[in-house]
């Protein structure tokens, strides 16, 4: 995150001298308002970690920046992707200059330097997906594996309960978390915390974690979408911020190098659950349950 915000300050300070037309532009596009604002915001690249509560922000069509990512990777890990590739192509180089002019069993250390790189890439990637059209359906906001199905007490719930489905994310998985049904943000809530493997029951009250809370569209049943830390992951990722509209399927984050994703419910609403723990589910395309 460092290396990123160094080059976003770089960034803006070379396109105010070689591209000052492009900033004006920029300037007239740039919608909302934020007195007294700390952010220095020149396109929508400068709200990446921001927006939440920043009160700048641009229509879809006037940022040349608001396609998926190439290659079908997320557009929120390229930095990641270009960190690891450095360093392990640095690494590639070494041994292969070692194993050329030292000894043959240098090459060796290139397999696991390989293996390595193809997994940072496969962590990183977002693939399309089709998301089913039934208006009943509620989709998982995660890839992963189903780990809890169960009431907990939750007391900011209609009746103090809530159903929560509870989803394992390895390192193997897709790390793009989705919305799980379309609707409104009323609130966007960090809580630090602990790093335990989130397959640990603990790891849900613990860990660090960010929730989102929604209401739906049509109905204005709350639900709310918990994106937990673990182990191995030590950054959340969200873009969303309270008064967004939001539709089923829509991406809104990430969390990245293995985690948990809870979804809650209110445990009184008619509905029908369509999973168990161990099902392998994927984010925006299996539904999880129905609704009335």
């Amino acid at each position: 995150m460092s290396i990123e915000l160094a080059w976003a300050r770089c960034r803006r300070r070379l396109l105010r001298w070689f591209r000052p037309g492009y900033v004006r532009r920029m300037a007239d596009k740039r919608q909302g308002d934020c007195p007294g604002c700390p952010h220095d915001i020149i396109d929508a690249r400068d709200l990446k970690y921001c927006r939440n509560v920043c009160g700048f922000w641009f229509h879809r069509q006037d940022s040349p920046f608001r396609t998926r990512g190439p290659f079908g990777l997320a557009r929120y890990g390229l930095a990641e992707l270009l960190i690891f590739s450095l360093l392990l192509g640095v690494a590639a180089v070494c041994l292969a200059i070692a194993g050329a002019m030292l000894h043959w069993s240098a090459w060796l250390g290139l397999f696991p330097v390989v293996l390595a790189w193809l997994e940072i890439v496969y962590f990183f990637r977002d693939p399309q997906r089709s998301i089913p059209d039934d208006p009943h359906a509620l989709v998982s906001p995660a890839d992963g594996t189903v780990t809890n199905v169960e009431e907990v007490v939750q007391d900011d719930f209609p009746g103090g309960r809530a159903l929560r489905i509870s989803i394992f994310l390895s390192i193997f998985n897709v790390h793009v978390n989705r919305i799980p049904r379309s609707g409104r943000v009323v609130d966007v809530r960090y809580f630090p915390g602990a790093f335990l493997d989130a397959r640990n029951p603990e790891s849900a009250v613990r860990n660090e974690q960010l929730w989102i809370d929604m209401v739906e569209a049509d109905t204005g049943r709350p639900m709310r979408v918990k994106q937990i830390s673990g182990a191995i992951a030590r950054r959340i990722v969200c873009w969303l911020k309270a008064g967004d509209e939001v539709a089923r399927g829509e991406r809104l984050g990430m969390i990245k190098l293995g985690s948990r994703t809870d979804l809650l419910l209110p445990a009184d609403a008619a509905m029908e659950v369509l999973v168990k723990p161990g099902d392998k589910v994927r984010g925006a395309a299996t539904v999880l349950l129905r609704l009335p």
